[in-house]
């Protein structure tokens, strides 16, 4: 199948890019050939055969983000040049950190010592870089306090890197999905990217936010927002599905890890008039863009690093049982909204039956419960259990929440055999199967079974990334080799400093897939990879500059 690719037709339009005048130049020349936005028809590309030579001149972007959700969104950001110093008047909460902070203070962040910064800092991200790029941004905010940012940004266009980042829809990634309905569960502040405050957009838009938390669809307009006012349009492109990311070579450097980390990450690559060049062709991107007529063009980019901030909302977690496959079984929260906004449920005297112990569960219970819909409510664990969200979660900031978890423990089949007329609670119990005449076989802790008759099914048990491009869906990259990657328990293994993958050079990952699911915390993310690469950039035309190796970055 021919499908478009950057080859040597387009290799004029890029030579010699060292500078960063003309880095921009390969972007937009690059964009140009992309197809300047959804709105328009993709313009014809370059067209070749499967079966051409991987030696053919190939244009090799430096970056390629997979993802434009907050944390494709953020790197794009500090790629663009945009940099964190201190604030000639700040003064943060923590005396040692600020006096870490004093000694540097014309140095950006991101030309600090991470590692050095982030030392003894606590918070809620197993990444020290998250912890310490969030205590910055929000200082002492775990403790109630709402302090100011201790930093202000500066654009420096000369720390640009080129960079395309992919999504499959607008900016904001799943935010534009979410059931609108609902309050997120951190506030306004938290969700906010560097350089723009929420408050300050919601200013702009004249839109009254009444909470501290808000609804998605105001989370997901903001970043949308975000990408337009910061300039960052151009790296971006929508309605982008990607098919497959594969590695083109597996040299040393991918063997000897420690050299790698000392050294510059490519490896000259010798070209047939004996020049070098120092940019490696380490992947090859292929998927598709959805034209407005939805027909699909195919394409193929080659990136020196690949960075994955895919989310973790691509596959709802299932039970894995018998029946589960059935119409009437669903897994999102837009499926049941759908259901409940067509009236299908309407009328109907069996009770919805949801699985989980989660906040998405509690969501769709109130949405039932508002919607004078019976409901059924099973769930694995004790209410007891410590681990359950609702113990985190101060009453006075969400007590929708806490009146959820006030009928799991009260209005539970154990205290009444019956069901109640609203609500019925079934703790420690598993889904054994469901029947296709709308029944369920629930299974309790000691073993005892019932069966229990519902109108429509919900599973809610979290869900997972979707790293199906990736060889063996990316089971090798995670903690647990050969397992699923997950955000809690298999989380992709990362060095915490550089956010690069440890078990595969170049590739780097940020957000859910390594742990933080808080838009305040993979933020660190963005700085960790950023620092990485701005680092990499100045040793290779420190090395251009010697005449140790061609500018050129077409092989």
């Amino acid at each position: 199948m021919p499908v478009w690719c950057c080859r040597c037709s387009l290799a004029g339009h890029f030579r010699s890019y060292s500078g960063p005048e003309t880095e921009g130049q390969l972007l937009n020349s690059f964009v140009q050939y992309f197809g300047d936005s959804l709105g328009r028809k993709v313009k014809r590309m370059p067209l070749i055969e499967e079966t051409v030579l991987p030696g053919d001149s190939l244009l090799t972007l430096p970056v390629v983000i997979i993802g434009n959700g907050p944390s494709g969104i953020c790197l794009s950001y500090l790629l663009s040049g945009y940099r964190p110093y201190l604030s000639p008047e700040a003064i943060h909460p923590n005396p040692i950190l600020h006096t870490k902070l004093e000694e540097a203070r014309h140095l950006s962040i991101v030309d600090q010592d991470l590692e050095y910064l982030s030392e003894g800092l606590e918070g809620r991200s197993s990444n020290p870089v998250a912890v310490l790029f969030d205590t910055l941004l929000h200082p002492d905010a775990d403790f109630g306090y709402d302090y100011p940012p201790v930093l202000h940004w500066k654009l420096e266009q000369h720390n640009y890197i080129p960079h395309i980042v992919l999504g499959k829809g607008p900016p904001g990634g799943a935010w534009h999905s979410m059931e609108g309905s609902m309050l997120t569960i951190s506030f306004g502040d938290w969700m906010e990217l560097p350089g723009l405050t929420f408050k300050e957009w919601a200013a702009s838009k004249r839109r009254n936010i009444k909470s501290d938390r808000v609804m998605p669809e105001e989370i997901a307009c903001y970043y949308k927002h975000y990408v337009k006012v910061m300039g960052l349009q151009k790296n971006f492109r929508d309605n982008v599905y990607i098919t497959s990311v594969s590695r083109l070579y597996r040299g040393k450097d991918d063997e000897d890890r420690s050299q790698l980390n000392e050294n510059i990450s490519t490896q000259h690559l010798e070209m047939e008039d004996g020049q070098k060049s120092l940019i490696k062709r380490n992947w090859e991107v292929r998927g598709y863009q959805r034209a407005t007529d939805g027909s699909h063009v195919p394409f193929c980019l080659f990136a020196e690093n690949v960075a994955l901030a895919t989310g973790t909302f691509d596959s709802p977690g299932r039970l894995q049982v018998e029946g589960e496959d059935f119409p009437f079984v669903l897994h999102s929260m837009s499926d049941f909204g759908a259901a409940i906004s067509k009236g299908k449920l309407r009328g109907k005297a069996d009770p919805v039956l949801i699985v989980g112990a989660g906040l998405t569960a509690a969501d769709a219970v109130l949405c039932a419960y508002n919607n004078n819909i019976p409901v059924i409510h099973v769930f694995r664990r004790r209410v007891t259990d410590t681990s359950l969200i609702f113990k985190q979660l101060p009453k006075k900031l969400y007590p929708e929440y806490h009146k959820v978890y006030h009928m799991m423990c009260t209005q539970s089949h154990t205290v009444d055999s019956n069901l109640h007329s609203a609500y019925t609670s079934f703790p420690e119990h598993n889904v054994l199967s469901f029947k296709p005449e709308m029944k369920c076989v629930l299974q309790s802790a000691s073993g005892l079974k019932k069966i229990l008759k519902f109108s429509v099914a919900l599973v809610l048990i979290g869900s997972h990334p979707n790293l199906f491009f990736l060889k063996d869906q990316g089971h090798s990259i995670g903690h647990h080799s050969n397992q699923p990657i997950t955000c809690k328990g298999n989380p992709i293994e990362i060095d915490p400093y550089t956010y690069e993958c440890t078990k595969e050079a170049n590739l780097f990952a940020l957000g859910p897939l390594v742990g933080d699911n808080f838009v305040r915390f993979l933020k660190g993310g963005a700085l960790g990879i950023a620092r990485c690469l701005a680092i990499r950039q100045k040793k290779k035309h420190e090395l251009i500059e010697s005449g140790d190796g061609g500018g050129d970055g077409v092989p």
